[in-house]
């Protein structure tokens, strides 16, 4: 057993205890609504050593617990907690001549180097030239890494949300002394 597989064990473990409560009321809440297809999304994805495993994730995108929802499978070993991004069976990236080779000798990850620089602006086909540099370049200090990014990007947006909230809206003219003209 590798150090990244224990810290998936570890990490994912503890996270799965502490995401549960609120994977079981988002999965509550999926079924009150009924969505067509039900409450878990499935996907068939290409992991170690090429092999096929379904994905099953909460159909819920707001909230990202669709993220958190994945988590059983790092602690089963499909995922791992950072890693090349998971490509479906086929898929190009998955099949090209350099590529294949370091995707088929990694698990792909729950999060990962192309997904905390996707919103950086960067054309389409850059994530796997980010998930090479991963494979080529992995280790614990980086892995350590990407996970801080990955939850530090999130928060401090909603924490910019819940601020711009909680500010008042003023005007130009809402502060202004009584008596004030442009004109002066």
């Amino acid at each position: 057993m590798t150090a990244k597989r224990v810290l998936d064990l570890m990490i994912g473990s503890a996270l799965l205890v502490l995401a549960a409560p609120a994977l079981a009321a988002g999965a509550l809440a999926l079924a009150v609504k009924r969505p067509p297809g039900g409450v878990l999304e499935r996907r068939t994805l290409t992991g170690l050593h090429g092999r096929a495993f379904e994905l099953r994730s909460l159909r819920t995108r707001g909230l990202r617990l669709d993220v958190l929802s994945r988590l059983p499978h790092v602690v089963r070993g499909d995922l791992s907690l950072v890693g090349p991004t998971p490509l479906a069976p086929g898929d190009l990236g998955a099949m090209g001549a350099g590529t294949g080779h370091w995707r088929r000798e990694l698990r792909p990850g729950l999060t990962g180097l192309a997904q905390v620089r996707a919103r950086s602006g960067m054309p389409w086909d850059e994530p796997d030239l980010l998930d090479q540099h991963y494979a080529e370049h992995r280790g614990t200090v980086l892995d350590l890494v990407i996970l801080a990014e990955s939850v530090h990007r999130p928060l401090r947006a909603a924490l910019r949300g819940l601020a711009r909230r909680g500010k008042a809206h003023l005007s130009d003219t809402d502060h202004r002394l009584p008596g004030y003209s442009v004109a002066e």
